[in-house]
């Protein structure tokens, strides 16, 4: 329990961290460019994800079911938080592809998030290096090695489940955008812990390259190449899978319901007419 108090501190200080500098951003660059703060917001989100999930990855390996269940609480607290930022390529990808965001800014906002991934790792190993649990204390002699979750996997089974898990998240976000924020975020949550509990043990399921880069690239066991396959690949297919068939519908049930109103009102103010 003494490990799992420590993680709950840990997680808490991380939000609490990052939520002060979130606040703290507008004031900072008052006198920037507008669209820097949505880069340092998209910073800060990032870290804070990469950070919480270092955590909770490690908490995995002594307590599965607590890591678990404290994933769905902290998948809230990131999607109340975030205000805007998604601390995922794939998703700043699919708002790419939906003209919600220009090509360049895109870019820039990929290029934030995999620095940010990277900034967050090095942080957490210097949190771990103090040593505040025995966990910590292990990982730290063991010089904050791990291994690859698709080590023993075959490649095609590892990127289909990222696959999988990308396409299961993405189509969940589609599918709930009708829906009142404070029960999104929920449904959402619960979503991304069941998928976790489900290819957790395969791939990590990790399904967002840039905390795969953070989280997952330095363990040994497998290749960088693997690793971009599995983690990277996997996720983009999975959200484009996603994104031609939800959307795709979405946007033909829409027409259709436009028409039958339309025709509806039609047949309304030829009746009057008559």
């Amino acid at each position: 329990m003494a490990v799992v108090a420590v993680t709950l501190c840990m997680l808490v200080g991380i939000v609490f961290i990052c939520e002060i500098a979130r606040r703290a951003t507008p004031k900072l660059l008052s006198g920037k460019r507008g669209d820097c703060g949505i880069y340092a917001a998209e910073i800060i989100s990032t870290v804070q994800l990469c950070a919480c999930s270092h955590e909770l990855k490690l908490l995995s390996e002594d307590a599965p079911e607590i890591a678990l269940s404290l994933t769905y609480v902290i998948t809230v607290v990131h999607a109340l938080t975030f205000r805007g930022a998604t601390g995922n390529p794939t998703a700043t990808l699919e708002r790419y592809w939906c003209d919600s965001l220009s090509g360049a800014c895109a870019l820039r906002r990929t290029a934030c998030q995999f620095a940010a991934a990277v900034a967050a790792g090095l942080a957490m190993r210097r949190a771990w290096a103090f040593g505040f649990s025995d966990l910590h204390a292990r990982h730290e002699r063991s010089g904050f090695t791990c291994a690859s979750p698709i080590a023993n996997v075959h490649l095609l089974e590892a990127v289909a489940v990222e696959l999988a898990c990308a396409f299961v998240v993405h189509a969940a976000a589609t599918l709930t955008r009708g829906v009142e924020e404070k029960y999104r975020v929920h449904a959402i949550a619960a979503v991304i812990t069941t998928v976790v509990y489900a290819g957790g043990s395969t791939t990590g399921a990790v399904f967002n390259p840039a905390l795969a880069f953070s989280a997952q690239f330095p363990c040994s066991g497998s290749t960088f190449a693997q690793n971009s396959l599995v983690y990277w690949l996997g996720p983009v297919l999975g959200m484009a899978c996603s994104l031609l068939l939800f959307n795709k519908d979405i946007l033909a049930f829409t027409a259709k319901s436009t028409t039958h109103k339309d025709q509806n009102l039609h047949a309304v103010k030829k009746k009057k007419r008559n």
